[in-house]
């Protein structure tokens, strides 16, 4: 889609439809929306005295060839109420917006924005949201869905002593958009198009594409490094497992400043291995990558962005299957730390995986670590899919990454980690076991399990197993993957370069 900063008067602009949007309770219509009222005759005044526009949240009211614009369609989307609108709902609206047109063969629209809202931050969440609200998971259908793609979309409203500035959102607002939407891309591919091997070709591409340093592990250099947790989790499949290392440097790097490793799970289909799954639902196991992919698309944003400090990004790769050479409930693995796993429970995969790269993260110089994963089915019990579960180690780092959220737009809670939980991993043969005992606090367990390779280093887990992907869409939102984690990252490594 083509993304441009529009200064001419709204009723100049030709388009095949023109958004903006209500507040709850606005009476009478003030500003932008006064002055398209002015433009289409009084039709939205009308409107609202007769309830048809009210403001709620997402409401939809469409005017076709109004009077007085040039472009063919008006649309008015429900802003909801004021005290709580920010640019986080700017952004879901724009991402409506898109959808709602394209479904109705909109190929070229225009949105007008707020007196408030034209401002960089604004620029870049109407980018944002048209990019991924335009978004579909229909690559492989022979039809594509709502009518194709949107073409051209423009960010009106802004005069042009401040184009500049809208542009300079724009510009970060689709960089970061498409980052994410290449995470939902990898999400949303089959496992039989995204194995570990096929996983590596798309990082190498990207890394390729826009000039970030990687490195790939084979199965051979995996045992040299002696990644026993990473590899027993691969043995069980005929696919051979990857460590994929992306790292960004920039141009200038003060002295003692942080080093970032984005670590995240890649398990491109996890059956549960000989813990195995039920079939229902199985088909949703192709997402257990997608802490990995959305590592891969905050790596893809930092490369253009450039950040003043360091980042790696660490993705370790494989699938868990049953075999005769899987690994069995009562295993004992060694990680690269040196750490003895007893292994319960082969479907608590995610968990060994992390381990190797969370410490191989440490090894390679990282001060502060992120690990991303679709780690555990009780963070969904606990936080549904509304929240992503964070745990932390720091409580300063931990605290930063949910300012990033919250800035990112991205819902995020804070859970507990006291050290009572690690009593619960305690092993009787080896020195931990992957999973707690006793029943509940499955995901506070598997985050224990993780801290233990971590050190000293400051360590926030995100448990994204609830918030990686949509069963059913959404207004603004395709069903599958959606990218999760990618802003939260990309805001933290700016700001940590600040």
């Amino acid at each position: 889609m083509e993304l441009t900063v529009e200064t001419r008067a709204a009723a100049q602009i030709e388009a095949g439809a023109l958004v903006s949007y209500a507040f709850e309770g606005d009476k009478p219509l003030e500003g932008v929306l006064a002055d398209l009222d002015r433009a289409v005759g009084g039709a939205l005044t009308k409107l609202a005295e007769s309830k048809e526009l009210t403001g709620k949240w997402l409401e939809t009211t469409l005017l076709h060839y109004p009077q007085g614009l040039k472009a063919e369609r008006l649309l008015i989307i429900g802003a909801g109420k004021r005290e709580k609108f920010s640019v986080t709902e700017l952004r879901k609206l724009a991402a409506a917006a898109a959808r709602y047109l394209k479904a109705r063969s909109v190929k070229r629209l225009a949105i007008l924005a707020r007196e408030e809202d034209r401002t960089a931050g604004g620029a870049e969440a109407i980018a944002e949201g048209l990019l991924l609200g335009e978004y579909e998971a229909d690559k492989y259908k022979s039809e594509k869905k709502n009518g194709g793609a949107l073409e051209f979309a423009a960010l009106a409203g802004w005069s042009g002593a401040a184009h500049a500035e809208a542009e300079r959102g724009l510009r970060r607002g689709r960089i970061i958009a498409e980052s994410q939407n290449f995470a939902r891309d990898l999400g949303n591919e089959p496992s039989n198009y995204l194995t570990p091997r096929m996983l590596e070709h798309r990082a190498i591409q990207m890394a390729r594409d826009i000039g970030l340093a990687i490195e790939v592990f084979d199965e051979k250099k995996l045992a040299e490094l002696k990644m026993g947790a990473l590899l027993s989790v691969a043995q069980g499949s005929i696919e051979p497992p990857r460590l994929l290392v992306l790292t960004y440097t920039p141009e200038k790097v003060a002295a003692g400043a942080p080093v970032l490793g984005l670590v995240g799970k890649a398990v491109t289909f996890d059956t549960g291995g000989i813990s195995i799954k039920p079939a229902n639902n199985m088909e949703e196991m192709k997402f257990d990558m997608c802490g990995g992919a959305a590592m891969l698309g905050a790596m893809r944003a930092l490369a253009h962005l450039k950040p003043a400090v360091k980042v790696i990004g660490i993705v370790p790769a494989t699938e868990n299957m049953p075999s005769g050479t899987a690994q069995k409930p009562g295993d004992v693995q060694t990680a690269m730390s040196g750490k003895t796993i007893e292994v319960i429970n082969t479907d608590a995969e995610g968990r060994l995986i992390l381990s190797d790269g969370l410490h191989y993260a440490r090894q390679l110089g990282c001060t502060h670590l992120v690990d991303a994963a679709t780690l555990t089915g009780a963070i969904v019990v606990a936080l549904a899919n509304v929240n992503t579960g964070v745990f932390g180690s720091d409580s300063n780092f931990t605290e930063q990454v949910l300012a990033a959220s919250r800035t990112a737009g991205e819902k995020m809670w804070a859970m507990p980690l006291d050290d009572e939980y690690r009593e619960m991993i305690k092993s009787t043969i080896a020195d931990i076991q992957n999973v707690g005992s006793g029943k509940g606090g499955g995901a506070v367990t598997a985050a224990a399990f993780l801290r233990e390779f971590t050190g000293e280093t400051p360590w926030v887990h995100l448990d994204i197993a609830g918030t990686a992907w949509l069963t059913e869409g959404k207004p603004w939102s395709a069903k599958g993957a959606t990218g999760v984690a990618v802003r939260t990252c990309v805001e933290l490594a700016m700001h940590l370069g600040t």
